[in-house]
C-alpha cells in the first residue's frame, strides 16, 4: 500500500488534535456537546449494559428518531449511508441492498453487516444468497434508536460479526398515554398510514404498539402497486426495583421490485428504467429434468413475510454482580422474482427467425429490427428461513476492574429452492414484453445458462467468551477479550431438482476471537482510543455450495479479520469532531460471478479514516460532516493482485446542514438537507471498468403548525443525478450498470397526542 498516504493520513490527525489543544473551554460547565458525547449507547458493551459514549474504546455512531425522520432513507439499508466507514448500495429497491464496511471485499449483498433487535441478531448469519440482514428489518415510527459500531469487540461479543453491527432500539412506554398517526404520500403514488401508541398497563408496566400499512408502483414506475406491505410490533416492558424485563414481537409481510442493473448505451433507457411491468410480470419457467413448467408473478419482488420475537432480561445484584439475557426468534419467507438482464441489448434484427421483426407475446404487436432487445432472466429463489439465539452474559464488578463472561447460543435453518437463468429475449423499455419468433424464446427452456437447485441447511453456532475491563484512572481504561467459538453445518444440495443429491457437507469448526483496547481522555472534553481485534466470519450454507471443491480439499473456508484502530474525540462548546484511522486485512474470502460458478479466493487489505463532525449553536443552526477516505488492495489473487476491491469508493462525504426557524403563533419551521458526493470505483476485481463518481443533494422542510401537528416535504435526488452504484456483477464486459433512485418527492402529514 501507499506509504504516501499513510502519513497523510497520520498527519490529518496530529492536524486535528492540535487544534483541540487551542480550542477547549478552560472550564468544565456542562455545555450541549458534552452532553452529546455522554449520550447512552449500549451496542458495543461488553457487559450487555449501557456505557457512555465518551468511555466506548471503539467507534460507534447514534441516531435519534428525529435524526432517521430527517434521513428520510427509502429503505433500512438506505439509513447505513449515515454511517461513517460504511458503503450502501440502497439502489435495488427496499430489499436486496449491498453494503460494504471499511474495505472489507464483497461482490453483493453484505456478508460484513448485522442487524441486531433490540442488541440480539435477527438472523445470524449475516449473507445468505439473496438474503442479507436489513432486508428482514423495515423502519417505521416504533423506532427509538439506532446504534451502528464498526470493528471495535465485534468479533468476540454476540454473533462474533467484525465488520457492522447496527443495533435498531423500540420505543418503550411511560406513565404518559402519548401516541402518533401519520399519513404519507409522494409523487409516485406512494399511499401510507403509520401509528404508534405507548402508555402504562400497569404499576411500572408499559407497552408500545405500532406499524403501517403502504402501497405504492415504486420509484420507478412499474404500472401496478409493486411495493405493498404492512408491519405491527409490540413491545413490552416491565420495570423492576433492580432492572427491567422486556418482551416484543414484530410481524411483517413487505415486499418491493428487486431493481437491477439497466443498459446503459441505449438511449431510451434512464434512472427511471424497471425491468418490470404488466406485460411482464406474469411468465411461465421450465426447470428440473423433465422441464417442468410453473407460472410466477414476478411483480412480488423481493421482501420478508415472517415474523421476530424476543426479549431480554437485564438486572442488577448486590455486591457488584450484573445479569443479562437476549433472546429472539425469527422465523419466515424470505422469497425473490426478479428480471435479471443477461448480456448486452442488441438489435431484433441479429436474433429474430426472420432476421428482421418479431411480435409481443402478450400484446401482439409487431416491432421492427431496429428495436433494441436483450435477454431477461426470470429468477425464481424460495428461501424459508428459522433462528433462535440466546446470549447470556454475567458480569462481577470490584473496584476498578470488572469481569465479564458471556455464552452465545444459536440455531439457524434455510431451506432454498431456485429456478435461475430462464432467459428469453424482452424489449428493451420499461415493462418491456417477451417476444415471439426468436428461436430460443419459442422452442428453448431458456436463450442463456439455467441454474436450479433444492437445497436443505441447518447449522448452531456455540461460544464462550470473556473480558476484563480495568479502570487504571478516572481517565485511563483498558480492556481485553477472548472468545471460543464451535461452528457446525449440515447441508445438502440437489443440483438440478432431479432429486439427487450433488453435494452434501457435514462441517464442525471451531475458532478463536479477541481483542484489546484502551480509552483514554486526557482532557475534560478531549480523549483517544486505541484497539487491535482478531476475528472470523465462518462459513454459511452458500460458501460451501460455491466453494464445494476447496472444501473437499480439507479447506476450513473460514475469512480470517485482522483490524486496527486509533481513535480520537473532541468535544467544544459548539462543536464535536471523532475521527477514526482504521487498518484492517480479510483473508480468504471468496467472490462468485454467477451462481453455480466457481469461487475466487482472495485476501484483501483496506487503510483509511473516518470523521464524524458535528456543529450547532444557540441560532438553531447545526451541520454534519460525514466522511470516509481508504485505500483498498487485494494483496493475494490468482489473477487480481496488486488491484483495488471492486465497488468500494477512495472517498466519500455527506454534508447535513439542519436550520431551526421559530414563526408567529408558536409555529416553527426545521429546514434540512444533504449533500452526499462519491469518488469513482471499479466494477469488478479485474479494475478493467470504472465507475464515474457522482453528487446527490436531498431537501427537505419539517413545518410544525402546533405540538402535535407537524408537515414534512422531502426531495430525494434533486438534480435527478443517473449516478451508477454497480456495473453487472454476472458479467463485468457488459454495459449494463444500476443506477441510483431518480428524484422523488415524499408529503407527510403527522399528529401526535
Amino acid at each position: 500500500m501507499k506509504f504516501q498516504l499513510k502519513l497523510t493520513y497520520l498527519a490529518i490527525l496530529a492536524s486535528l488534535s492540535s487544534y483541540a489543544h487551542t480550542s477547549v473551554a478552560a472550564d468544565n460547565s456542562e455545555t450541549e456537546a458534552q452532553e452529546n458525547i455522554e449520550q447512552i449507547v449500549v451496542t458495543g458493551s461488553f457487559s450487555g449494559k449501557a456505557i457512555r459514549k465518551d468511555e466506548a474504546s471503539f467507534a460507534i455512531s447514534s441516531f435519534t428518531d428525529e435524526d432517521i425522520q430527517k434521513m428520510s432513507p427509502k429503505s433500512t439499508a438506505d439509513l447505513f449511508k449515515a454511517v461513517p466507514g460504511v458503503w450502501a448500495e440502497s439502489s435495488g429497491g427496499v430489499s436486496g441492498a449491498n453494503v460494504f464496511v471499511r474495505g472489507f471485499p464483497g461482490g453483493g449483498d453484505a456478508p460484513f453487516l448485522t442487524v441486531q433487535l433490540q442488541g440480539a441478531p435477527i438472523f445470524p448469519p449475516s449473507t445468505l444468497s439473496f438474503l442479507e440482514n436489513s432486508t428482514l428489518f423495515r423502519l417505521d415510527e416504533t423506532v427509538e434508536f439506532m446504534e451502528a459500531l464498526r470493528g471495535g469487540p465485534n468479533p468476540v461479543i454476540s454473533n462474533g460479526q467484525p465488520g457492522l453491527t447496527t443495533n435498531f432500539l423500540l420505543k418503550e412506554g411511560s406513565d404518559d398515554t402519548e401516541g402518533l398517526i401519520k399519513y404519507s404520500t409522494s409523487d409516485y403514488g406512494l399511499q401510507r398510514i403509520d401509528g404508534v401508541l405507548s402508555g402504562s398497563l400497569a404499576e411500572d408496566l408499559y407497552f408500545m404498539v405500532g406499524g403501517y400499512f403502504k402501497s405504492s408502483p415504486g420509484v420507478r414506475d412499474a404500472g401496478f402497486d409493486a411495493e405493498e406491505g404492512q408491519q405491527f410490533t409490540i413491545n413490552l416492558t416491565k420495570e423492576l426495583d433492580n432492572g427491567k424485563i422486556n418482551l416484543y414481537t414484530r410481524i411483517t409481510d413487505d415486499h418491493g421490485v428487486w431493481y437491477l442493473p439497466a443498459p446503459l448505451n441505449v438511449d431510451t433507457v434512464d434512472n427511471e428504467y424497471v425491468q418490470i411491468g404488466t406485460n411482464n410480470r406474469q411468465a411461465t419457467v421450465q426447470y428440473g429434468p423433465n422441464s417442468t413448467s410453473e407460472a410466477f408473478d414476478f411483480g412480488d419482488g423481493r421482501g420478508w413475510n415472517g415474523s421476530v420475537t424476543g426479549g431480554s432480561i437485564d438486572l442488577s445484584f448486590d455486591n457488584g454482580w450484573d445479569l443479562v439475557d437476549r433472546f429472539i426468534y425469527t422465523k419466515g419467507d424470505a422469497d425473490t422474482y426478479g428480471l435479471v438482464p443477461n448480456g448486452d441489448p442488441t438489435q431484433l434484427s441479429n436474433v429474430a427467425d426472420s432476421g428482421s421483426t418479431a411480435t409481443g407475446a402478450v400484446t401482439g404487436t409487431e416491432y421492427a429490427g431496429s428495436t433494441m432487445v436483450q435477454q431477461i432472466g426470470r429468477w425464481v429463489v424460495k428461501k424459508q428461513i428459522e433462528s433462535f439465539t440466546n446470549d447470556f452474559i454475567l458480569t462481577k464488578t470490584f473496584e476498578d476492574v470488572s469481569v465479564t463472561a458471556g455464552y452465545y447460543n444459536s440455531t439457524f435453518k434455510a431451506k432454498d429452492w431456485w429456478a435461475l437463468g430462464n432467459q428469453a429475449y424482452h424489449v428493451v423499455e420499461s415493462g418491456g414484453e417477451m417476444l415471439t419468433g426468436i428461436d430460443c424464446n419459442d422452442n428453448q427452456d431458456s436463450c442463456g445458462w439455467n441454474y436450479d437447485i433444492n437445497s436443505i441447511g441447518e447449522g448452531t453456532t456455540q461460544a464462550l467468551y470473556t473480558a476484563i475491563s480495568y479502570e487504571i484512572s478516572d481517565d485511563l481504561t483498558i480492556d481485553a477479550g477472548l472468545r471460543g467459538e464451535n461452528h457446525q453445518i449440515e447441508y445438502t444440495v440437489d443440483e438440478g431438482l432431479d432429486g439427487k443429491i450433488t453435494k452434501a457437507v457435514s462441517y464442525d469448526e471451531s475458532s478463536t476471537a479477541w481483542t484489546v483496547g484502551a480509552n483514554w481522555m486526557f482532557a475534560d472534553q478531549m480523549g483517544v482510543f486505541a484497539r487491535i481485534n482478531d476475528g472470523s466470519k465462518m462459513p454459511y450454507f452458500d460458501d460451501f455450495r460455491d466453494n464445494f471443491g476447496a472444501y473437499e480439499s480439507g479447506e476450513d473456508l473460514i475469512k480470517e479479520v485482522s483490524q486496527y484502530e486509533l481513535g480520537y474525540k473532541l468535544v467544544d462548546d459548539d462543536f464535536e469532531l471523532f475521527a477514526t484511522l482504521f487498518m484492517n486485512e480479510v483473508k480468504g474470502d471468496t467472490f462468485v460471478r454467477q451462481p453455480g460458478a466457481p469461487g475466487e479466493i482472495l485476501t484483501n487489505e483496506a487503510y483509511g479514516i473516518e470523521i464524524d463532525f458535528n456543529y450547532f449553536n444557540d441560532n438553531g443552526f447545526s451541520v454534519n460532516l460525514n466522511s470516509t477516505i481508504q485505500e483498498t488492495e487485494i494483496t493475494e489473487s490468482p489473477t487480481n493482485e496488486g488491484n483495488e476491491a471492486q465497488r468500494q469508493p477512495g472517498w466519500q462525504v455527506r454534508v447535513t446542514p439542519s436550520y431551526d426557524i421559530e414563526l408567529d403563533n408558536g409555529m416553527y419551521a426545521t429546514l434540512y438537507g444533504t449533500i452526499s458526493a462519491v469518488g469513482e470505483r471499479y466494477a469488478n476485481n479485474e479494475n478493467t471498468v470504472t465507475l464515474d463518481g457522482y453528487e446527490k443533494v436531498d431537501l427537505g422542510v419539517l413545518f410544525n403548525f402546533t405540538d402535535e401537528v407537524q408537515v414534512q416535504l422531502a426531495v430525494s435526488n434533486l438534480t435527478d443525478e443517473e449516478g451508477l452504484t454497480e456495473g453487472d456483477p454476472r458479467s463485468s464486459i457488459s454495459s449494463n450498470g444500476r443506477y441510483i433512485l431518480p428524484r422523488s418527492i415524499d408529503l407527510s402529514l403527522s399528529y401526535a397526542f
